[in-house]
Protein backbone atom coordinates (compact mmCIF):
# COMPACT_ATOMS: atom_id res chain seq x y z
CA UNK A 1 0.00 0.00 0.00
CA UNK A 2 0.98 3.66 -0.74
CA UNK A 3 -0.44 6.71 0.56
CA UNK A 4 0.07 10.30 -0.77
CA UNK A 5 -1.30 13.71 0.89
CA UNK A 6 -3.06 15.95 -0.96
CA UNK A 7 -5.26 19.21 0.43
CA UNK A 8 -9.08 17.54 0.68
CA UNK A 9 -11.07 20.31 -1.17
CA UNK A 10 -14.68 18.33 -0.54
CA UNK A 11 -14.98 16.00 2.04
CA UNK A 12 -16.19 12.68 1.43
CA UNK A 13 -15.12 8.81 1.14
CA UNK A 14 -14.58 7.02 -2.42
CA UNK A 15 -13.16 3.82 -3.16
CA UNK A 16 -12.49 2.64 -6.37
CA UNK A 17 -10.41 2.16 -9.41
CA UNK A 18 -8.14 5.05 -10.90
CA UNK A 19 -8.61 6.41 -14.20
CA UNK A 20 -4.83 8.42 -15.13
CA UNK A 21 -6.69 11.37 -17.24
CA UNK A 22 -5.06 11.70 -20.72
CA UNK A 23 -4.52 15.48 -20.89
CA UNK A 24 -4.44 17.17 -24.50
CA UNK A 25 -0.29 17.31 -24.91
CA UNK A 26 -0.25 21.15 -25.36
CA UNK A 27 3.20 20.42 -27.51
CA UNK A 28 3.56 21.70 -30.51
CA UNK A 29 5.99 21.32 -33.36
CA UNK A 30 7.29 24.57 -35.15
CA UNK A 31 6.42 24.23 -39.40
CA UNK A 32 7.16 26.73 -41.46
CA UNK A 33 3.82 28.20 -43.78
CA UNK A 34 3.92 30.07 -47.45
CA UNK A 35 -0.22 30.28 -46.89
CA UNK A 36 -0.71 32.81 -43.64
CA UNK A 37 -3.60 33.80 -44.95
CA UNK A 38 -5.15 30.18 -44.70
CA UNK A 39 -3.25 29.85 -40.96
CA UNK A 40 -4.68 32.56 -39.99
CA UNK A 41 -8.21 31.42 -40.83
CA UNK A 42 -7.90 28.03 -39.45
CA UNK A 43 -6.80 30.09 -36.54
CA UNK A 44 -10.16 31.97 -36.49
CA UNK A 45 -12.08 28.80 -37.40
CA UNK A 46 -10.71 27.24 -34.24
CA UNK A 47 -11.76 29.52 -32.15
CA UNK A 48 -15.25 29.83 -33.25
CA UNK A 49 -14.98 26.20 -32.82
CA UNK A 50 -13.30 26.96 -29.50
CA UNK A 51 -16.48 29.49 -28.41
CA UNK A 52 -18.84 26.98 -29.27
CA UNK A 53 -17.69 24.38 -26.86
CA UNK A 54 -17.35 26.87 -24.07
CA UNK A 55 -21.03 27.97 -24.39
CA UNK A 56 -22.06 24.34 -24.88
CA UNK A 57 -19.53 24.09 -21.22
CA UNK A 58 -21.25 27.06 -19.69
CA UNK A 59 -24.77 25.43 -20.15
CA UNK A 60 -23.61 22.19 -18.30
CA UNK A 61 -21.96 24.15 -15.32
CA UNK A 62 -25.33 26.13 -15.05
CA UNK A 63 -27.25 22.80 -14.53
CA UNK A 64 -24.04 21.90 -12.04
CA UNK A 65 -22.96 24.13 -10.09
CA UNK A 66 -25.07 27.72 -10.71
CA UNK A 67 -24.75 31.00 -12.42
CA UNK A 68 -22.24 31.93 -10.62
CA UNK A 69 -19.48 29.82 -10.96
CA UNK A 70 -20.58 28.41 -14.43
CA UNK A 71 -19.19 32.43 -14.91
CA UNK A 72 -15.87 31.49 -15.28
CA UNK A 73 -16.86 29.81 -18.98
CA UNK A 74 -18.32 33.43 -19.71
CA UNK A 75 -15.27 34.99 -18.61
CA UNK A 76 -13.34 32.31 -20.86
CA UNK A 77 -14.89 32.98 -23.84
CA UNK A 78 -14.74 37.00 -23.57
CA UNK A 79 -10.99 36.02 -23.14
CA UNK A 80 -10.73 34.33 -26.66
CA UNK A 81 -11.68 37.77 -28.08
CA UNK A 82 -9.48 40.09 -26.25
CA UNK A 83 -7.22 42.51 -28.63
CA UNK A 84 -3.67 41.91 -27.42
CA UNK A 85 -4.23 38.00 -27.46
CA UNK A 86 -5.37 37.67 -30.91
CA UNK A 87 -3.12 40.76 -32.61
CA UNK A 88 0.32 38.67 -30.96
CA UNK A 89 -1.36 35.06 -32.72
CA UNK A 90 -1.86 36.75 -35.85
CA UNK A 91 1.19 39.08 -35.72
CA UNK A 92 3.21 35.46 -35.25
CA UNK A 93 1.71 34.12 -37.93
CA UNK A 94 2.57 36.53 -40.88
CA UNK A 95 6.05 37.68 -39.48
CA UNK A 96 7.03 34.66 -38.65
CA UNK A 97 5.40 32.52 -41.50
CA UNK A 98 4.75 29.36 -38.80
CA UNK A 99 1.29 27.51 -38.34
CA UNK A 100 -1.19 28.53 -35.68
CA UNK A 101 -0.80 25.66 -33.29
CA UNK A 102 2.42 27.43 -32.52
CA UNK A 103 1.36 30.23 -32.53
CA UNK A 104 -1.33 29.77 -30.23
CA UNK A 105 1.56 28.39 -28.05
CA UNK A 106 3.66 30.95 -27.85
CA UNK A 107 1.32 33.61 -27.29
CA UNK A 108 -0.09 31.58 -24.28
CA UNK A 109 3.10 31.15 -22.59
CA UNK A 110 3.82 34.78 -23.23
CA UNK A 111 0.64 35.59 -21.74
CA UNK A 112 0.92 33.22 -19.21
CA UNK A 113 4.48 33.55 -17.41
CA UNK A 114 2.97 37.91 -17.76
CA UNK A 115 -0.05 37.11 -15.57
CA UNK A 116 2.19 34.55 -13.55
CA UNK A 117 5.14 37.70 -13.00
CA UNK A 118 2.41 39.93 -11.25
CA UNK A 119 1.74 40.66 -7.60
CA UNK A 120 -1.90 40.51 -7.65
CA UNK A 121 -3.18 36.55 -7.20
CA UNK A 122 -5.96 37.07 -9.33
CA UNK A 123 -4.22 37.84 -11.98
CA UNK A 124 -1.88 35.36 -11.41
CA UNK A 125 -4.63 32.79 -11.52
CA UNK A 126 -5.79 34.45 -15.29
CA UNK A 127 -2.20 32.02 -16.07
CA UNK A 128 -4.41 28.97 -16.16
CA UNK A 129 -7.29 30.39 -17.87
CA UNK A 130 -4.95 31.35 -20.43
CA UNK A 131 -3.13 28.05 -20.85
CA UNK A 132 -7.04 26.40 -20.81
CA UNK A 133 -8.22 28.64 -23.36
CA UNK A 134 -5.15 28.17 -25.90
CA UNK A 135 -5.46 24.32 -25.11
CA UNK A 136 -8.20 24.32 -26.53
CA UNK A 137 -7.96 26.50 -29.60
CA UNK A 138 -4.66 24.44 -30.16
CA UNK A 139 -7.31 20.53 -29.70
CA UNK A 140 -9.48 22.02 -32.45
CA UNK A 141 -6.66 23.23 -34.93
CA UNK A 142 -4.66 19.73 -34.51
CA UNK A 143 -7.70 17.52 -34.08
CA UNK A 144 -7.07 16.24 -30.61
CA UNK A 145 -8.88 16.46 -27.37
CA UNK A 146 -8.80 15.36 -23.81
CA UNK A 147 -9.43 11.75 -23.46
CA UNK A 148 -12.60 10.94 -21.25
CA UNK A 149 -13.55 8.02 -19.25
CA UNK A 150 -14.96 5.84 -22.00
CA UNK A 151 -15.88 3.03 -19.39
CA UNK A 152 -19.14 2.99 -17.85
CA UNK A 153 -17.75 2.44 -14.39
CA UNK A 154 -17.58 5.09 -11.86
CA UNK A 155 -13.56 6.12 -11.68
CA UNK A 156 -11.35 8.06 -9.70
CA UNK A 157 -9.96 10.67 -12.02
CA UNK A 158 -6.36 11.25 -11.45
CA UNK A 159 -4.52 14.02 -13.21
CA UNK A 160 -1.41 16.79 -13.43
CA UNK A 161 -4.31 19.19 -12.60
CA UNK A 162 -7.42 20.01 -14.28
CA UNK A 163 -8.55 23.22 -15.70
CA UNK A 164 -12.34 24.13 -14.97
CA UNK A 165 -13.32 23.53 -18.42
CA UNK A 166 -12.63 19.72 -17.66
CA UNK A 167 -13.71 19.71 -14.43
CA UNK A 168 -16.88 20.55 -15.53
CA UNK A 169 -16.86 18.47 -18.64
CA UNK A 170 -16.50 15.33 -16.90
CA UNK A 171 -19.41 13.20 -16.46
CA UNK A 172 -20.66 13.31 -12.61
CA UNK A 173 -21.95 10.23 -13.37
CA UNK A 174 -18.48 8.47 -14.16
CA UNK A 175 -16.72 10.22 -11.34
CA UNK A 176 -16.35 8.60 -8.02
CA UNK A 177 -13.68 11.43 -6.91
CA UNK A 178 -10.46 13.13 -8.42
CA UNK A 179 -7.34 13.76 -7.44
CA UNK A 180 -4.54 16.17 -8.67
CA UNK A 181 -1.02 16.29 -7.93
CA UNK A 182 -0.85 20.14 -8.40
CA UNK A 183 -3.19 22.89 -7.94
CA UNK A 184 -4.65 25.04 -5.42
CA UNK A 185 -7.37 25.29 -2.80
CA UNK A 186 -8.60 28.70 -4.11
CA UNK A 187 -8.64 27.30 -7.73
CA UNK A 188 -11.89 27.62 -9.93
CA UNK A 189 -11.48 23.56 -10.07
CA UNK A 190 -11.64 23.74 -6.04
CA UNK A 191 -14.58 25.64 -5.92
CA UNK A 192 -16.14 24.16 -8.77
CA UNK A 193 -15.48 20.58 -7.21
CA UNK A 194 -16.98 21.71 -4.15
CA UNK A 195 -20.26 22.80 -5.49
CA UNK A 196 -20.48 19.50 -7.65
CA UNK A 197 -20.04 17.86 -4.57
CA UNK A 198 -17.54 15.36 -5.70
CA UNK A 199 -14.84 14.27 -3.54
CA UNK A 200 -11.37 16.22 -4.70
CA UNK A 201 -7.76 16.20 -3.30
CA UNK A 202 -5.39 18.80 -5.13
CA UNK A 203 -1.75 18.82 -4.83
CA UNK A 204 -0.89 15.40 -4.53
CA UNK A 205 2.24 15.68 -5.86
CA UNK A 206 4.32 14.39 -8.74
CA UNK A 207 5.52 11.05 -7.31
CA UNK A 208 2.08 10.38 -6.68
CA UNK A 209 1.16 10.55 -10.71
CA UNK A 210 4.16 9.05 -11.54
CA UNK A 211 3.52 5.37 -9.54
CA UNK A 212 -0.03 5.28 -10.37
CA UNK A 213 -1.72 3.65 -13.86
CA UNK A 214 -5.34 2.69 -14.77
CA UNK A 215 -7.10 0.10 -12.79
CA UNK A 216 -5.07 0.75 -9.59
CA UNK A 217 -7.39 0.03 -6.60
CA UNK A 218 -7.35 3.35 -4.46
CA UNK A 219 -9.28 5.40 -1.90
CA UNK A 220 -9.74 8.70 -1.79
CA UNK A 221 -10.37 10.61 2.42
CA UNK A 222 -11.51 13.81 1.10
CA UNK A 223 -11.49 14.89 4.74
CA UNK A 224 -7.56 14.04 5.53
CA UNK A 225 -6.55 14.88 2.07
CA UNK A 226 -5.23 11.11 1.73
CA UNK A 227 -5.20 8.89 -1.24
CA UNK A 228 -4.12 5.30 -0.39
CA UNK A 229 -3.30 3.08 -3.64
CA UNK A 230 -3.71 -0.58 -3.38
CA UNK A 231 -4.50 -0.30 0.32
CA UNK A 232 -4.40 -3.41 2.70
CA UNK A 233 -7.41 -5.10 4.21
CA UNK A 234 -6.89 -3.06 7.49
CA UNK A 235 -7.15 0.21 5.76
CA UNK A 236 -10.05 -0.86 3.39
CA UNK A 237 -12.51 -2.01 6.38
CA UNK A 238 -11.42 1.56 8.17
CA UNK A 239 -12.01 3.61 5.32
CA UNK A 240 -15.15 1.57 4.27
CA UNK A 241 -16.40 2.26 8.07
CA UNK A 242 -15.81 6.02 7.51
CA UNK A 243 -17.58 6.29 4.51
CA UNK A 244 -20.36 4.73 5.73
CA UNK A 245 -20.68 6.59 8.93
CA UNK A 246 -20.49 9.91 6.83
CA UNK A 247 -23.29 8.15 4.39
CA UNK A 248 -25.44 7.89 8.12
CA UNK A 249 -24.74 11.31 8.87
CA UNK A 250 -26.32 13.31 5.95
CA UNK A 251 -29.30 10.73 5.47
CA UNK A 252 -30.04 12.18 9.55
CA UNK A 253 -29.21 15.57 8.05
CA UNK A 254 -32.52 15.27 5.81
CA UNK A 255 -34.29 14.51 9.02
CA UNK A 256 -33.64 17.91 10.17
CA UNK A 257 -35.87 19.91 7.33
CA UNK A 258 -38.41 21.50 8.84
CA UNK A 259 -37.00 21.39 12.80
CA UNK A 260 -36.10 24.68 14.42
CA UNK A 261 -33.10 26.53 14.56
CA UNK A 262 -33.00 26.09 18.42
CA UNK A 263 -30.03 25.18 21.30
CA UNK A 264 -31.57 22.94 23.52
CA UNK A 265 -31.72 25.62 26.07
CA UNK A 266 -34.10 27.17 24.16
CA UNK A 267 -31.67 30.18 21.97
CA UNK A 268 -33.31 30.52 18.64
CA UNK A 269 -30.98 31.62 15.55
CA UNK A 270 -31.66 32.45 11.77
CA UNK A 271 -29.75 30.44 9.21
CA UNK A 272 -29.98 31.74 5.89
CA UNK A 273 -28.34 30.98 2.86
CA UNK A 274 -25.78 32.32 0.46
CA UNK A 275 -26.55 32.25 -3.21
CA UNK A 276 -24.68 34.17 -6.36
CA UNK A 277 -27.56 34.27 -8.49
CA UNK A 278 -31.20 33.55 -8.89
CA UNK A 279 -30.44 29.91 -10.53
CA UNK A 280 -29.54 28.90 -6.75
CA UNK A 281 -32.93 29.91 -5.28
CA UNK A 282 -33.99 25.85 -5.79
CA UNK A 283 -30.68 24.70 -3.57
CA UNK A 284 -31.73 27.41 -1.06
CA UNK A 285 -35.09 25.72 -0.66
CA UNK A 286 -34.19 22.69 -1.18
CA UNK A 287 -31.81 22.93 1.66
CA UNK A 288 -34.53 24.45 4.03
CA UNK A 289 -32.75 27.78 5.05
CA UNK A 290 -35.21 30.29 6.71
CA UNK A 291 -33.77 33.03 4.09
CA UNK A 292 -31.03 34.41 1.71
CA UNK A 293 -28.80 36.21 3.51
CA UNK A 294 -26.02 37.10 0.97
CA UNK A 295 -26.92 37.60 -2.57
CA UNK A 296 -24.20 38.62 -4.27
CA UNK A 297 -25.63 41.30 -7.02
CA UNK A 298 -22.19 41.60 -8.68
CA UNK A 299 -22.83 38.75 -10.60
CA UNK A 300 -25.63 39.93 -12.78
CA UNK A 301 -22.63 42.85 -14.17
CA UNK A 302 -20.05 40.10 -14.21
CA UNK A 303 -22.21 37.83 -16.96
CA UNK A 304 -22.85 40.77 -18.59
CA UNK A 305 -21.02 42.62 -21.57
CA UNK A 306 -22.05 45.93 -20.69
CA UNK A 307 -24.01 47.82 -17.73
CA UNK A 308 -27.23 45.66 -16.80
CA UNK A 309 -30.12 47.91 -16.77
CA UNK A 310 -32.64 48.80 -14.40
CA UNK A 311 -35.23 47.01 -15.86
CA UNK A 312 -32.99 43.54 -16.12
CA UNK A 313 -31.86 43.72 -12.31
CA UNK A 314 -35.58 44.89 -11.42
CA UNK A 315 -36.60 41.29 -13.03
CA UNK A 316 -34.07 39.15 -10.88
CA UNK A 317 -34.43 41.08 -7.62
CA UNK A 318 -38.20 40.49 -7.79
CA UNK A 319 -37.82 37.15 -9.27
CA UNK A 320 -35.72 36.36 -6.63
CA UNK A 321 -37.83 37.72 -3.70
CA UNK A 322 -41.18 36.13 -5.07
CA UNK A 323 -39.76 32.81 -5.23
CA UNK A 324 -38.95 33.09 -1.73
CA UNK A 325 -42.23 34.03 -0.67
CA UNK A 326 -42.02 36.67 1.98
CA UNK A 327 -38.55 34.58 3.56
CA UNK A 328 -35.82 37.68 4.02
CA UNK A 329 -33.80 37.82 1.14
CA UNK A 330 -30.58 40.55 1.55
CA UNK A 331 -29.15 41.57 -1.70
CA UNK A 332 -25.44 42.76 -1.16
CA UNK A 333 -25.09 46.16 -3.45
CA UNK A 334 -22.36 45.80 -6.03
CA UNK A 335 -18.87 44.57 -4.96
CA UNK A 336 -16.75 44.74 -8.44
CA UNK A 337 -13.03 45.33 -8.08
CA UNK A 338 -10.17 43.54 -5.90
CA UNK A 339 -10.39 39.79 -7.57
CA UNK A 340 -13.70 40.34 -9.17
CA UNK A 341 -13.14 42.52 -12.85
CA UNK A 342 -15.50 43.55 -15.38
CA UNK A 343 -13.74 45.10 -18.13
CA UNK A 344 -16.29 47.48 -19.42
CA UNK A 345 -16.29 49.07 -15.97
CA UNK A 346 -13.11 50.07 -17.08
CA UNK A 347 -11.22 49.99 -14.09
CA UNK A 348 -7.12 51.16 -13.62
CA UNK A 349 -4.62 48.44 -13.07
CA UNK A 350 -3.70 48.47 -9.32
CA UNK A 351 -0.71 47.22 -7.08
CA UNK A 352 -2.96 46.22 -4.67
CA UNK A 353 -6.51 45.90 -6.00
CA UNK A 354 -8.01 44.43 -2.40
CA UNK A 355 -6.95 47.53 -0.55
CA UNK A 356 -8.07 49.61 -3.64
CA UNK A 357 -10.88 50.70 -6.21
CA UNK A 358 -14.15 48.39 -5.04
CA UNK A 359 -17.24 47.66 -3.91
CA UNK A 360 -18.83 51.09 -2.01
CA UNK A 361 -16.00 53.07 -3.29
CA UNK A 362 -17.15 52.64 -6.82
CA UNK A 363 -20.94 53.74 -5.93
CA UNK A 364 -20.41 56.33 -4.60
CA UNK A 365 -17.75 57.73 -7.17
CA UNK A 366 -20.24 56.39 -9.92
CA UNK A 367 -23.30 57.48 -8.33
CA UNK A 368 -25.23 56.85 -12.05
CA UNK A 369 -24.56 53.16 -11.71
CA UNK A 370 -25.28 53.10 -8.38
CA UNK A 371 -28.49 54.65 -8.50
CA UNK A 372 -29.73 52.14 -11.14
CA UNK A 373 -28.99 49.21 -8.87
CA UNK A 374 -31.07 50.96 -6.00
CA UNK A 375 -33.64 52.22 -7.89
CA UNK A 376 -34.26 48.86 -9.55
CA UNK A 377 -34.09 46.89 -5.69
CA UNK A 378 -36.16 49.51 -4.63
CA UNK A 379 -38.61 48.77 -6.91
CA UNK A 380 -38.67 44.86 -6.50
CA UNK A 381 -39.11 45.55 -2.65
CA UNK A 382 -42.95 45.34 -2.95
CA UNK A 383 -42.48 41.83 -3.86
CA UNK A 384 -41.24 40.14 -0.60
CA UNK A 385 -39.12 40.61 2.26
CA UNK A 386 -35.96 42.72 1.30
CA UNK A 387 -32.87 43.88 3.17
CA UNK A 388 -29.96 45.55 1.36
CA UNK A 389 -26.36 46.27 2.60
CA UNK A 390 -23.52 47.80 1.20
CA UNK A 391 -20.15 46.07 1.68
CA UNK A 392 -16.55 47.52 2.23
CA UNK A 393 -17.65 50.40 4.68
CA UNK A 394 -14.93 51.82 6.28
CA UNK A 395 -16.49 55.13 7.80
CA UNK A 396 -19.50 57.06 9.48
CA UNK A 397 -19.13 59.25 6.54
CA UNK A 398 -19.48 56.71 3.93
CA UNK A 399 -22.81 55.40 5.93
CA UNK A 400 -24.09 58.54 5.56
CA UNK A 401 -23.47 59.37 1.77
CA UNK A 402 -25.02 55.87 0.93
CA UNK A 403 -27.96 56.73 3.47
CA UNK A 404 -28.30 59.96 1.80
CA UNK A 405 -28.14 58.63 -1.98
CA UNK A 406 -31.51 55.74 -0.73
CA UNK A 407 -32.89 58.78 0.05
CA UNK A 408 -32.77 60.50 -2.83
CA UNK A 409 -33.39 57.44 -4.71
CA UNK A 410 -36.70 56.68 -2.93
CA UNK A 411 -37.79 60.63 -3.66
CA UNK A 412 -37.33 59.87 -7.41
CA UNK A 413 -39.73 56.89 -7.24
CA UNK A 414 -42.32 58.86 -5.25
CA UNK A 415 -41.97 62.06 -7.79
CA UNK A 416 -42.04 59.19 -10.55
CA UNK A 417 -45.45 57.19 -8.91
CA UNK A 418 -43.41 54.05 -8.63
CA UNK A 419 -44.35 52.07 -5.23
CA UNK A 420 -41.83 50.53 -3.10
CA UNK A 421 -42.13 48.79 0.24
CA UNK A 422 -41.11 51.15 3.83
CA UNK A 423 -40.14 48.15 5.72
CA UNK A 424 -36.92 47.85 3.42
CA UNK A 425 -33.87 46.77 6.64
CA UNK A 426 -30.63 48.52 5.54
CA UNK A 427 -26.99 46.94 6.85
CA UNK A 428 -23.60 47.10 6.40
CA UNK A 429 -21.01 44.77 6.01
CA UNK A 430 -18.22 44.14 8.44
CA UNK A 431 -15.27 43.21 6.61
CA UNK A 432 -12.83 45.77 7.11
CA UNK A 433 -11.30 46.33 10.93
CA UNK A 434 -12.11 50.05 10.73
CA UNK A 435 -15.58 49.35 10.78
CA UNK A 436 -15.79 47.37 13.63
CA UNK A 437 -13.30 49.17 15.60
CA UNK A 438 -15.73 52.03 14.92
CA UNK A 439 -19.39 50.25 15.04
CA UNK A 440 -20.33 52.01 18.13
CA UNK A 441 -20.49 54.56 15.51
CA UNK A 442 -22.08 52.46 12.75
CA UNK A 443 -25.01 50.69 14.39
CA UNK A 444 -27.07 53.68 15.22
CA UNK A 445 -27.08 54.23 11.48
CA UNK A 446 -28.43 50.88 10.05
CA UNK A 447 -30.43 47.74 10.91
CA UNK A 448 -28.34 45.53 10.66
CA UNK A 449 -24.67 44.56 10.20
CA UNK A 450 -23.08 41.28 8.49
CA UNK A 451 -19.75 40.14 9.14
CA UNK A 452 -17.82 39.74 5.99
CA UNK A 453 -15.21 36.93 7.58
CA UNK A 454 -13.31 36.13 4.74
CA UNK A 455 -11.87 39.83 4.04
CA UNK A 456 -12.20 40.73 7.71
CA UNK A 457 -9.87 37.70 8.55
CA UNK A 458 -6.99 38.61 5.14
CA UNK A 459 -7.55 42.89 6.48
CA UNK A 460 -6.78 41.80 10.09
CA UNK A 461 -4.08 39.53 9.46
CA UNK A 462 -2.77 41.20 6.51
CA UNK A 463 -2.84 38.03 4.09
CA UNK A 464 -4.30 38.20 0.59
CA UNK A 465 -7.19 35.17 0.95
CA UNK A 466 -6.04 34.94 -3.31
CA UNK A 467 -2.45 33.71 -2.62
CA UNK A 468 -2.14 30.10 -2.07
CA UNK A 469 1.68 30.69 -1.00
CA UNK A 470 0.43 31.72 2.21
CA UNK A 471 -2.29 29.86 3.56
CA UNK A 472 -0.33 28.63 6.07
CA UNK A 473 -0.36 31.80 7.98
CA UNK A 474 -3.76 32.29 7.65
CA UNK A 475 -5.39 31.00 11.20
CA UNK A 476 -9.11 32.22 10.28
CA UNK A 477 -9.86 31.21 14.47
CA UNK A 478 -7.51 34.28 15.14
CA UNK A 479 -8.12 36.18 18.35
CA UNK A 480 -8.14 39.45 16.93
CA UNK A 481 -10.87 38.66 13.98
CA UNK A 482 -13.32 37.21 17.23
CA UNK A 483 -12.72 39.71 19.47
CA UNK A 484 -13.54 42.30 16.27
CA UNK A 485 -16.79 40.02 15.89
CA UNK A 486 -17.81 40.52 19.19
CA UNK A 487 -16.78 43.59 19.60
CA UNK A 488 -19.37 44.46 16.45
CA UNK A 489 -22.07 41.80 17.94
CA UNK A 490 -21.95 43.92 21.57
CA UNK A 491 -22.22 47.28 19.62
CA UNK A 492 -25.01 46.12 17.38
CA UNK A 493 -26.95 44.57 19.94
CA UNK A 494 -26.26 48.26 22.30
CA UNK A 495 -27.81 50.67 19.61
CA UNK A 496 -30.63 47.96 18.36
CA UNK A 497 -29.86 46.40 15.74
CA UNK A 498 -29.15 42.78 14.50
CA UNK A 499 -25.84 41.02 13.62
CA UNK A 500 -25.32 37.90 11.01
CA UNK A 501 -21.99 36.36 9.49
CA UNK A 502 -22.19 35.77 6.05
CA UNK A 503 -18.72 35.05 5.36
CA UNK A 504 -17.26 31.03 5.19
CA UNK A 505 -16.79 31.65 9.18
CA UNK A 506 -20.38 30.98 9.29
CA UNK A 507 -20.40 27.65 7.90
CA UNK A 508 -17.66 26.55 10.76
CA UNK A 509 -19.18 24.26 13.13
CA UNK A 510 -16.50 24.73 15.15
CA UNK A 511 -16.99 28.16 16.30
CA UNK A 512 -21.01 28.03 15.86
CA UNK A 513 -21.60 28.11 20.25
CA UNK A 514 -19.00 30.68 19.94
CA UNK A 515 -20.67 33.16 17.61
CA UNK A 516 -24.07 32.29 19.94
CA UNK A 517 -21.99 33.23 22.90
CA UNK A 518 -21.15 36.97 21.23
CA UNK A 519 -24.76 37.26 20.42
CA UNK A 520 -25.03 35.98 16.31
CA UNK A 521 -28.24 36.92 15.46
CA UNK A 522 -27.91 35.01 12.11
CA UNK A 523 -25.72 32.46 10.11
CA UNK A 524 -25.69 32.81 6.32
CA UNK A 525 -23.94 29.70 4.71
CA UNK A 526 -23.12 27.79 1.72
CA UNK A 527 -27.07 26.03 0.81
CA UNK A 528 -25.59 22.74 1.05
CA UNK A 529 -24.26 23.78 5.11
CA UNK A 530 -27.98 24.70 6.06
CA UNK A 531 -28.89 21.30 7.94
CA UNK A 532 -25.21 20.95 9.16
CA UNK A 533 -25.33 24.36 10.97
CA UNK A 534 -29.01 23.18 12.27
CA UNK A 535 -27.47 20.64 13.70
CA UNK A 536 -24.73 22.06 15.87
CA UNK A 537 -27.01 24.50 17.07
CA UNK A 538 -29.27 22.06 18.57
CA UNK A 539 -26.82 20.30 20.09
CA UNK A 540 -25.65 23.41 22.27
CA UNK A 541 -26.77 24.72 25.11
CA UNK A 542 -25.80 28.19 26.10
CA UNK A 543 -26.86 28.23 30.16
CA UNK A 544 -23.70 25.43 30.31
CA UNK A 545 -20.26 26.72 30.22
Amino acid sequence: MDKYTGKGVYGAIAIGKISVFKQQDAEVKRMHVDDTENEKRRFEEAKTASVKQLSEIYQKALKEVGEANAAIFEIHQMMLDDEDYNDSITNIIETQHINAEYAVAVTADNFAEMFRSMDDAYMKARAADIQDISNRIIGNLSGETSEENSSDEKVIICAYDLAPSETVALDKDKVLAFVTAHGSSNSHTAILARNMNIPAIIGAGDEFLKNIKDGDQAIVDGFTGEVFVSPDSETSEKMLKKQAQDEEKKRLLQELKGKENITIDGHKVNIYANIGSVGDIGKVLANDAGGIGLFRSEFLYLENSDFPTEEEQFAAYKKVLESMAGKKVIIRTLDIGADKQCDYFQLKKEENPALGYRAIRICLTRPDIFKTQLRALYRASVYGNLGIMFPMITSVLETEKVLDICNSVKAELDSEGMAYSENIELGIMIETPAAAVISDKLAPLVDFFSVGTNDLTQYTLACDRQNPDIEQFVDTHHEAVLRLIEMSATNAHKHGAWIGICGELGADTKLTEKFLRMGIDELSVSPSFVLKVRETVRNINLSQE
